[in-house]
Formats: structure tokens, C-alpha cells, sequence
């Protein structure tokens, strides 16, 4: 099977050009040649490679940037993976795509389930629910993983960013009153891999039954205050961190309060998801 992946340089995109190796034939494509905000591109792409699997970790993810650069935000996040259902849907071949804790307003102190209320607060969450929302219209076999608090040991994310300011500070000024599950990307990989193998020896019905959304985030909950703190724990590191409220740290980008996510739909279904406070000290060692 042809599977073709994008965004490969990615967090997600390079750990799953690892983790998708026994599922297929993978044609990792980087930005360079699959740019996403080339809807003509991507077309042609997808039409030269024809695959009968398309997974798309790439994304618009500089979720404050996105505030002043909603139409280049809207294109890479809805009008792309819009473009590549309909390929798809030409082509007889599904699609995997993944989506954002951001989508919903995390206003009830709950773990959303994947049916609940939708309603971001954002530029970048509206542009990840309008690319579920095209996928799902075009009527194609296709998993969607809503995932969380991204992190790994290359490219921008929190934990890279917190480890570089410990070493270069003191102290740290951290918020703790949003709340959401730290995901690695390894994680978010290996679990796309592992379901991807049932779905390949599962066939055409497998699809059928299983098509859909699905959370995909580690479990437990905590804080970006009480992450900073595992994070500094694990490497080593003594430099102090405090609290602060969002209102201290104000952003472009309002953030959901409570985001945490309940991945029970896809682990009774597929596999087991680690806990984050375990999934990180992997990371780190």
C-alpha cells in the first residue's frame, strides 16, 4: 500500500516517517514539495502519487499568528485537507488527519468526549474544525485524531522552549489555570501506526465501521505551571517556577480554560494511551 505522508519534517510528521514504515510504501513529502498553502499543489502532489492512504500531520500551528493570518490559517487547515478528501475520494483511498483540543471552548471543568459541543475561541481552532468538518463531508474512509499540548524533542514546542529559558534563567513565570494533557509526539505516532496496521488487515470494512473522530491524548491532566515543573524535574534542572494566572500572561489567542480531552472512545476500540507524566520521562531519557 502507498501511503503518502506529509508535513515529514514536522513534530508528528517525522516520528510517523518512523512508526509508518510497516504499514506501506511511504512517500514522505516536506513543505518544499507539498506546501500546503498551495491548494494546486497539493492537488498535484496527491494526483502524481496516487496513493490509496493519505496522512496529513501538516497544519498552520502558531496559534497566536494565526489571529493576524486567518485566510493563510483557514487555507492550510480546512482548504488543504478539503482538497486532499476530494483527491482521496477520486483516488478510492482514505485519509488521517489531525485536529486540536482547541476546538472546543473549555468551559466546563469535564473531559470532552469526542461528541460533545464545539465552539473555539480561536483563529486556529476555527480553521482545525473546518478542516474535520470538509473531511467528514466528503463522505471518504478517514480517521480523525484530536490531540493536545504537542511536544518532542525537535522543531518549536513547549517543552524545547521551557528547557532553553531554565537554562538561561533563574526563574520561571508559568501559567497554571489552563488545564490539558501533554501529548508526545512519538506517542501520537505510534498509536496512528498501530491503528493503521489493524485497519490494513482489517480491509474495506474495517474503514466502515471505524471512520470518524477519535481523541488521541495522553492521559492524566495537569497544568502548563505543573508541566514546567516535570520538565525541569526530569532534566535536572533547579531553576524555580511560579504560578501565574492567564490574565498575568495575556496572548493574541484567547486559550480554553479546560481542555482535556477523554481518549476512551479510541482505546476501548484500538490500543492503550500512556499517562503523560510517563510518556515524558521516555521522551526525556
Amino acid at each position: 500500500m502507498k501511503v503518502l505522508l506529509t508535513g515529514s519534517t514536522g513534530q508528528v510528521g517525522y516520528e510517523l516517517a518512523r512508526s509508518l514504515q510497516g504499514v506501506g510504501e511511504v512517500v514522505a513529502v516536506d513543505r518544499n514539495v507539498m506546501d500546503l498553502s498551495d491548494l494546486d499543489q497539493v492537488r498535484d502532489v496527491i494526483r502524481s502519487v496516487k496513493p490509496k492512504l493519505i496522512v496529513n500531520p501538516a497544519a498552520y500551528t502558531a496559534v497566536d499568528k494565526a489571529e493576524s493570518e486567518p485566510e493563510l490559517a483557514h487555507r492550510i487547515n480546512a482548504e488543504a485537507p478539503g482538497v486532499m478528501a476530494e483527491e482521496a475520494k477520486l483516488l478510492g483511498a482514505a485519509l488521517v488527519h489531525y485536529s486540536t483540543d482547541y476546538v472546543f471552548d473549555g468551559s466546563q471543568p469535564t473531559a470532552r468526549v469526542e461528541d460533545d459541543p464545539l465552539g473555539p475561541l480561536n483563529v486556529y481552532g476555527a480553521s482545525k474544525l473546518a478542516g474535520e468538518r470538509a473531511i467528514a463531508a466528503a463522505g471518504i474512509p478517514h480517521l480523525i485524531f484530536r490531540t493536545s499540548w504537542v511536544y518532542g524533542m525537535r522543531g518549536k514546542n513547549f517543552l524545547l522552549t521551557m528547557l532553553r529559558l531554565a537554562k538561561e534563567r533563574d526563574e520561571l513565570r508559568v501559567v497554571a489555570d489552563q488545564h490539558g494533557a501533554p501529548t508526545w509526539s512519538r506517542t501520537i505516532a505510534d498509536i496512528t501506526a498501530q491503528v493503521l496496521s489493524q485497519a490494513h488487515a482489517g480491509g474495506r470494512e474495517w474503514w466502515v465501521q471505524n471512520s470518524g473522530v477519535y481523541h488521541l491524548s495522553a492521559q492524566g491532566q495537569t497544568t502548563w505551571h505543573e508541566f514546567t515543573e516535570a520538565i525541569i524535574e526530569e532534566a535536572g534542572l533547579s531553576c524555580k517556577v511560579v504560578p501565574i494566572t492567564s490574565a498575568e500572561y495575556p496572548t493574541p489567542a484567547r486559550r480554553p480554560q479546560y481542555s482535556v480531552m477523554s481518549s476512551e472512545r479510541l482505546m476501548a476500540r484500538f490500543c492503550h494511551l500512556p499517562h503523560w507524566k510517563e510518556a515524558l520521562h521516555l521522551c526525556m531519557r
